[in-house]
């Protein structure tokens, strides 16, 4: 633990920003509220820097945000020759102010700064990165979380979310910096003007969609069917990218929730805006039934993860992220089956998380399964491994439970624009035919049985909730469990061990169990949050229903909820 009263006193004399000074003097003699900034440093790791926006060392502001960029300016130039880096931003609360902060701080350390004119989905960041030959790429957001955070992600030449290795030796650099005394700055317009800051052209901007829009397997469907879509953005970044690559592809009847379309940062209808969630979508599905629409479509405030609910009865119904994969790989695959299109060796690629009944899909299509650790950086080094082989077509499609889907190949992280535009040219597909998603879910389940996934977070917040999630993996890797839900443990794997999976160390423990269904437990990488990631199977939904409540039942007593 820091010594966080006296970097509180350090910070009431060295910081000189009014908001954050005023936030100091408003909790001078609050010793809960001095230690919980103060008493740890915001850790940079694969998933870049992610907190609660405020003053102190355990919070997003512009010292916090200028020391990582001054370590990572420092990274990159001892290990890269004339550096430059791409920068972008989500809708977020500082989002601009930390992005132009970011871009102030490269360009001062004489790399070259390319910048989005406006804000743009976390995919945009990852095209420009290989586009402009960047050495790095920053994108500002916190991704799905409350309006309180933000974040900031930074990105590897490859166009994917730095690895462990970079990561490390950034974080590194950045320990050495001292925030008050040694960020080299320069103001944004001198830089515009100068010529070491410079926005992103349009002709790049336009480039991604070309390549998104090259991915539309049948134009004609998404004309001819006339899908009735409803889309919310959840006041992110969404909003423009994902309704142009619709109109552009046929799909024209789309309506945007009113409420969620402009960009804003303290998301007035969505506390928590993610599309995993029922909250996510009150909006839309109030609007879908007034209007009549046949599908539900939302995306998260960078524009990386999409949901969605069908029409269903008088309702609608959200599709998980496992079932929305499951559909994109049964699609992709049928129809590059159906056209010619299927590579020498196919790769479908999904983290550990996601769900067998995607692999038994592909697997019937004679289609190669390749499982990551959770991350789609992982993701994005496979196919970056494939390039290098030259073999960058035999990647189909990838995909985590979690909402991110990634078809193509132009950028390195999971995408919601390209995944908008399947999604919408799967349902007209299937519409022409009469079915519904719901419908060919169903098919699904039919043919390859009941395959229930779900994932249940448990939050610990604060200094105390980490400890406790820490002791938690400790005590269940010293005490794993024989049996599950009445079931005996047929399979043990902690993922921490690489000798053992072949993978990067990871902290993920896995319990496998009889015809398939499984549990497991791991610390969200980027949230102070415990996961839990279960699989039911059974004949029907309701024999899956009772092992996964049992399955559940024993998650949570290991958590002590």
């Amino acid at each position: 633990m820091l010594d966080y009263n006296n970097l509180y006193q350090l910070w009431l004399e060295k910081c000189t920003d009014p908001t954050l000074l005023a936030e100091l003097r408003d909790i001078e003699g609050d010793e809960d509220a001095i230690l919980d900034r103060f008493y740890t440093k915001l850790t940079f790791g694969t998933a870049g820097l992610r907190g609660v926006l405020g003053a102190g060392t355990n919070r997003m502001n512009i010292y916090t945000v200028n020391q990582a960029t001054q370590g990572i300016a420092d990274y990159l130039n001892a290990n890269f020759e004339n550096p430059t880096v791409a920068i972008a931003c989500d809708s977020r609360i500082n989002s601009d102010l930390f992005s132009k902060e970011t871009a102030g701080v490269f360009a001062a350390n004489g790399i070259k700064a390319y910048i989005y004119k406006t804000l743009v989905p976390t995919p945009m960041l990852s095209y420009a990165v290989r586009e402009l030959g960047c050495a790095s790429g920053v994108i500002i957001t916190a991704s799905h979380n409350p309006s309180k955070y933000n974040g900031y992600k930074c990105y590897d030449p490859e166009g994917y979310q730095m690895t462990d290795e970079a990561a490390a030796a950034s974080y590194e650099c950045i320990q050495k910096v001292d925030m008050f005394a040694d960020v080299k700055r320069k103001d944004f317009d001198e830089g515009l003007k100068d010529g070491s800051i410079e926005y992103i052209s349009d002709a790049v901007y336009e480039k991604y969609f070309d390549l998104v829009r090259s991915k539309c397997l049948n134009p004609d469907a998404c004309v001819k069917a006339n899908l009735k879509v409803v889309y919310t953005p959840l006041n992110g970044a969404g909003n423009i990218p994902v309704r142009k690559i619709l109109d552009s592809i046929g799909v024209k009847d789309v309506t945007v929730v009113p409420e969620q379309e402009m960009p804003d940062g303290n998301f007035p209808t969505c506390p928590y805006p993610n599309p995993e969630i029922r909250q996510a979508f009150e909006c839309a599905i109030k609007l879908g039934k007034e209007i009549g629409a046949d599908l539900l479509l939302a995306t998260d405030p960078d524009s990386d993860r999409m949901g969605i609910a069908v029409k269903e009865g008088d309702d609608f119904r959200l599709m998980t992220g496992n079932e929305v994969g499951a559909m994109f790989t049964e699609y992709v695959l049928s129809q590059y089956k159906e056209k010619g299109l299927m590579p020498e060796e196919p790769y479908v690629v999904e983290s550990i998380v996601t769900s067998d009944l995607i692999k038994a899909i592909a697997e019937s299509y004679g289609c190669k399964v390749k499982k990551t650790l959770t991350g789609f950086k992982y993701i994005g080094e496979f196919i970056t491994d494939l390039e290098k082989e030259g073999k960058e077509d035999n990647f189909v499609i990838g995909m985590e439970e979690s909402y991110g889907y990634l078809f193509g190949i132009h950028a390195r992280d999971k995408d919601a624009v390209v995944a908008a535009q399947l999604l919408c040219e799967m349902a007209s597909y299937y519409k022409l035919q009469g079915k519904s998603l719901i419908d060919v879910m169903n098919e699904l389940y039919a043919k390859f049985g009941i395959y229930q996934n779900k994932v249940t977070s448990y939050e610990f917040e604060g200094a105390a909730g980490m400890e406790k999630m820490a002791g938690i993996m400790k005590d269940i890797r010293e005490n794993p469990p024989k049996t599950v839900g009445g079931m005996d443990v047929l399979k043990e794997t902690d993922y921490a061990k690489s000798d053992e999976t072949g993978l990067p160390a990871s902290n993920v423990l896995s319990f496998g169990l009889p015809a398939d269904s499984s549990i497991m437990v791991r610390p969200s990488g980027t949230e102070p949050k415990i996961k839990l990631y279960i699989t039911a199977t059974g004949k029907t939904f309701e024999e899956a229903q009772a092992v996964y409540e049992a399955i559940l039942a024993d998650g949570e007593s290991w958590l002590g909820v």
